[in-house]
């Protein structure tokens, strides 16, 4: 029979050369790859739930008017009219207690703002609009503008604010008390600097100086407040604390604390959802834009200010300068400085 042959035997395995270090099995990669791209696809489904969630649960309202004879033309950039109301739906007793929103029947508006995205790169613009500006309503005559909302809802309202601006207003948001103070408590509170103590006699609602974290019911004592000697000018110190808190709440809302913490963006989710109304060709992505743009709140990114009035009471507008400030709105250009109030 033939001889068997003789095996060579194997060599050693040798290790990689000095200084090199030995290169992970293609599996291993492979398999990282995979984890990569169902973690990519967990967060993309989540935000399209999230997307979803937002973009059929927030509340819509027929808010603006439709064509009507002397409505103002499209200026540049786009405006939102940002309304703050006393509403008390959904309340109950006890919850407007600790809000400390009293009694009062019919909805009015603590705060009213137009916030200016323009097309250019100029700096966006939150205004406000004192609540106590004497203004003429279309059908009511010449009212406090916040009455407009009493009289008509947003429709008028809005419809009273370009009238009264020469802006059109292209989106609408509204927030009611209990949904602001939910907002701000399911961000835990909001980070303020108080110059000094804030005390309001109608509401009784005391906020010590210093810096510290407003919870919800602290937060809405402090943006309606006019009446403490910490706000010696009444509305228009109001309505600068307003913007003042709005531009530390997104802050809060942006920051990777918030956003990148599920035990805090679900809660935040479901209570804007709640708290929001929208007009109904508004959608989650107008609002996002409008988000982004406010984000500079505080910096120089965003003007902020309020219309300039003629005395401490805002009733009345200083119409040369209040014109000047519309007109560099509809225009899309820098705001001069004279008509800036703060």
């Amino acid at each position: 029979p033939p001889r068997p042959t003789r095996q060579e035997p194997r060599p050693p395995r040798q290790g990689p050369p000095p200084g090199r270090t030995p290169q992970r099995p293609p599996r291993r990669r492979r398999s990282f790859g995979r984890v990569v791209l169902s973690l990519l696809l967990v967060l993309v489904l989540s935000l399209a739930g999230m997307w979803a969630y937002l973009e059929y649960s927030i509340a819509r309202e027929d808010a603006l008017p439709g064509d009507y004879d002397g409505r103002p033309a499209a200026g540049e950039g786009t405006n939102w009219l940002i309304v703050g109301s006393d509403s008390r739906e959904g309340l109950d007793a006890d919850q407007r207690a600790e809000l400390s929103t009293g009694d009062a029947g019919g909805d009015r508006t603590d705060t009213i703002m137009i916030a200016h995205l323009p097309d250019n790169d100029t700096p966006a613009t939150l205004l406000s609009l004192p609540r106590d500006s004497r203004v003429p309503i279309p059908g009511h005559g010449v009212n406090k503008i916040n009455a407009a909302f009493a009289f008509g809802g947003p429709s008028l309202l809005a419809q009273t604010v370009e009238q009264a601006t020469g802006l059109r207003i292209d989106h609408y948001a509204e927030i009611g008390f209990g949904g602001f103070a939910s907002v701000v408590d399911a961000v835990g509170g909001v980070e303020m600097d108080i110059p000094e103590e804030m005390h309001d006699p109608k509401t009784g609602i005391t906020i010590p100086a210093g810096r510290q974290t407003l919870d919800g019911v602290e937060a809405l004592g402090f943006v309606r407040m006019r009446y403490s000697p910490a706000t010696p000018r009444s509305d228009l110190d109001r309505v600068a604390n307003q913007r003042k808190f709005i531009g530390a709440l997104a802050g809060e809302i942006a920051s990777p604390a918030t956003l990148l913490n599920p035990f805090a963006v679900v809660p935040l989710l479901g209570s804007g959802a709640d708290a929001l109304i929208l007009d109904e060709d508004d959608h989650v992505h107008h609002l996002l834009a409008l988000a982004w743009a406010m984000r500079g709140i505080g910096g120089d990114g965003v003007v902020t200010t309020t219309v300039p009035v003629t005395s401490a009471s805002a009733e009345n507008w200083d119409e040369s300068k209040a014109e000047a400030l519309f007109d560099a709105l509809r225009t899309d250009t820098a705001i001069p400085e004279s008509a800036l109030s703060e």
